[in-house]
């Protein structure tokens, strides 16, 4: 449930950072009468979001087992695939993207209702489709009831109060280590995902060695169990893993992380100032 709840809340709080300084910059330049149009394009994203959740949701569960377990493994690579190109791009953008936004809405008032229809749209639909997305595939990758779908409309509805928070100028964090550390968090979670996807697709007979175990703690660690079940719920763990499922892990954790918690080169210019210093 917790990994489900992260997934909300760092997911839902980049879209709700994003309406913030859409609304904010429009009330500070005096321009409210283009408040409704963008209101109308973040409600249709939204709407957009939900209805591509719910149709992953009912879809699924009209197929074979074999359909369904392909188009499970499928979409949870192209999730993680998704997730991990957005906390890369967050990080990289994060200090650039209110005033690239400002850009794009200035664009959009000049052009009129419809612009400023679709840019909001835009800005918002690209994150509620990678949430739906991800939500689905890490509650699928779960398999415990309603219970990580629950935790993922808390993170939502946490992620939309401090949204608010943020506009009304009550809240302030270093947003750049708060997504620094959530993306990490985020990358093991997406880890499990791929795991899980991979197996499902062994278990479409997509891909071989379904039945060569790389362990099996299950004795040690019951699925049943309330720490298995903790485990399973944080980082998707699984006691009898597939040697597939564990050299994927392990090979998308390893540099993955590496990769986005190291710092960044220093520019020429910087280096060559440090070096005088």
């Amino acid at each position: 449930m917790f990994g489900n709840y992260l997934i909300g809340l760092r997911e839902g709080l980049e879209a709700s950072l994003v309406v913030c300084i859409l609304i904010a910059y429009l009330v500070k330049t005096g321009r409210r009468q283009a408040l409704a149009p963008v209101w109308t394009g973040i409600g249709v994203a939204v709407g957009l979001s939900m209805a591509f959740g719910a149709l992953l949701t009912y879809g699924s569960s009209q197929l074979t087992f074999e359909a369904a377990e392909t188009l499970g493994g499928t979409l949870s690579i192209i999730a993680v695939g998704l997730v991990t190109w957005m906390v890369f791009w967050m990080r990289r953008t994060a200090r650039h993207l209110k005033t690239e936004l400002h850009g794009k809405l200035d664009a959009a008032v000049a052009m009129g209702t419809g612009a400023l229809v679709f840019t909001a749209f835009l800005a918002v639909g690209r994150e509620g489709l990678e949430t739906a997305l991800f939500i689905w595939a890490a509650v699928e990758a779960t398999s415990d009831g309603v219970r990580p779908l629950i935790g993922a409309c808390l993170g939502l509805l946490t992620a939309v109060f401090l949204g608010w928070l943020f506009y009304r100028g009550a809240l302030k964090i270093n947003l750049a280590k708060f997504f620094t550390w959530t993306g990490a968090m985020l990358v093991v979670v997406a880890a499990g995902v791929l795991a899980y996807g991979l197996h499902d697709l062994q278990e479409a007979d997509i891909l071989p060695g379904l039945a060569s175990r790389a362990f099996d703690i299950s004795s040690t660690i019951p699925r049943d169990s309330w720490y298995g079940t903790l485990l399973k719920g944080v980082f998707n763990f699984q006691p009898d893993p597939t040697k597939l499922q564990v050299w994927a892990w392990a090979l998308y954790v390893v540099p993955t992380l590496y990769l986005f918690l190291r710092k960044p080169a220093a520019t020429a210019p910087a280096k060559a100032k440090a070096d005088a210093s």
